[in-house]
């Protein structure tokens, strides 16, 4: 066997030959050139990596490159100060556009400092009543939570109770309020808690907004209230750190961290007055519960970018927040009671099953695929184009639904004033008619 004296090969050490495994050997113990280089290798490479590493430490020294919040954290005043587009903020003097928590020990911590003054506690208190049939809703209490309480049991004696609690916080120094609607829906009084301040605030409710879910309470104070500027949730992104402040379960000024999970988020929640039909929230695993409505979602810059809303309870770091792109179109016509315009809603004024085994002989049908129309609403686009009770629908524009989820979709994709080709099944006969689509905030039924 013939061996290259430059090579080694650990398994010649087995070779049952003893001359072959001392020739095989010899090369890797008596070749002291290749010894003598591994050994200078090593060492010019320890020397190599001790400069480096020293003259990163020097450079990051004297940069101030591990240390950009020092001086918020040692006492500096120097407050959370953004550019107008909302896409960068000064903290202790230093420049960033983000903020890492796991390299940037505290900035969470001095976040939550600073916003923290002006986020408020609200409690409403409320007229005795028999019951509350939103809070009895499984799926009202799933996102929203609470459930009915003792209270209920009376009736309306006119005396107030405790209604619920809620956060909200200052947007303007002059007092101005932001929270959700809902956690001021239906009270007589809403009492506000500042801190610093001994005693609550007796609030105005200027405008607020159901469809939307947004309200703005006025209080009035002697000095300028801590207040939190409005960000630009577009300049976040999904995976970006968030905080949240409020007051979940009544305990005060809780915060929480986490990263915005997605956005563009939908969802529909039934109360007593209707459905609300949420759309573009913002999602975050930030934990929020029952009392932190109304609160903000902050970015690593100290801005609101959004407003704490819902939380699916059955689940472990889903919640929900309205953006500050949606009040900001809105924010004046709450401040001074202005109706705000309702967006378009698309409708053909109709209510829908889906269909059962023992719909398909009773309507002389071929399949279960398709709605049927269970309801429908008089002077409706539907009912003007001749579509009446126990007519099911097929088809849209052509196009085949598969149940009254899938019609509903269609129909709310439609612009409002387009005509559209609705296909039934009346009596085993099928037919297309042509309807106008309408408004359903003008509907006699809104009205």
């Amino acid at each position: 066997m013939e061996h290259n004296n430059n090579e080694f090969n650990p398994m010649d050490n087995y070779n049952n030959d003893n001359t072959n495994e001392i020739k095989a050997s010899k090369p890797a113990r008596i070749n002291s050139p290749r010894t003598n280089s591994r050994f200078k290798s090593t060492v010019a490479a320890f020397l190599a990596g001790t400069l480096v590493t020293g003259g990163l430490m020097f450079a990051s020294d004297k940069m101030n490159l591990f240390t950009a919040y020092q001086g918020v954290m040692h006492g500096s005043t120097a407050a959370v100060a953004t550019t107008g587009s909302g896409s960068s903020a000064t903290l202790g003097g230093i420049e960033k556009a983000s903020v890492d928590p796991g390299t940037a020990t505290g900035s969470i911590a001095q976040i939550a400092k600073q916003a923290s003054p002006a986020v408020v506690k609200i409690e409403t208190k409320v007229k005795a009543r028999t019951n509350n049939s939103a809070m009895n809703d499984p799926l009202f209490r799933q996102f929203f939570g609470g459930g009915s309480s003792s209270n209920d049991s009376g009736g309306d004696s006119g005396e107030l109770q405790d209604g619920g609690l809620g956060t909200g916080f200052i947007f303007d120094k002059a007092g101005y309020i932001l929270t959700n609607e809902h956690v001021i829906d239906g009270a007589e009084e809403i009492w506000v808690t500042v801190q610093g301040y001994d005693k609550p605030f007796k609030a105005t409710l200027l405008g607020n907004s159901y469809d939307l879910d947004l309200a703005a309470l006025k209080i009035e104070g002697d000095k300028d209230f801590p207040s939190l500027p409005l960000g630009n949730p577009d300049d976040t992104k999904v995976g970006d750190w968030v905080v949240a402040i409020g007051n979940p379960y009544g305990f005060d000024q809780t915060v929480t961290e986490g990263v915005l999970s997605a956005k563009e988020r939908p969802i529909t929640i039934p109360d007593e007055q209707g459905t609300r039909e949420y759309k573009h929230l913002l999602q975050t695993d930030a934990s929020i519960n029952p009392g932190n409505s109304g609160g903000p979602l902050l970015n690593m810059n100290g801005e609101v970018i959004g407003i704490n809303t819902a939380v699916n309870a059955e689940a472990q770091g889903i919640g929900f927040a309205i953006p500050t792109s949606t009040v900001a179109t809105v924010l004046e016509n709450l401040k001074n009671n202005k109706p705000i315009p309702k967006t378009p809603s698309p409708y053909i004024g109709v209510g829908l099953e889906d269909i059962d085994d023992s719909w398909v002989s009773d309507l002389k049908l071929s399949s279960k695929d398709g709605a049927i129309v269970s309801q429908i609403e008089p002077k409706s686009p539907a009912f003007a184009a001749g579509i009446r009770e126990y007519d099911v629908i097929t088809a849209v524009n052509g196009e085949k639904v598969a149940n009254s989820d899938e019609l509903s979709t269609k129909i709310k994709a439609q612009q409002v004033g387009s005509t559209i080709k609705v296909t039934i099944s009346r009596n085993g006969q099928q037919s297309d008619v042509s309807v106008t689509v309408g408004d359903k905030n003008n509907s006699s039924a809104q009205k």
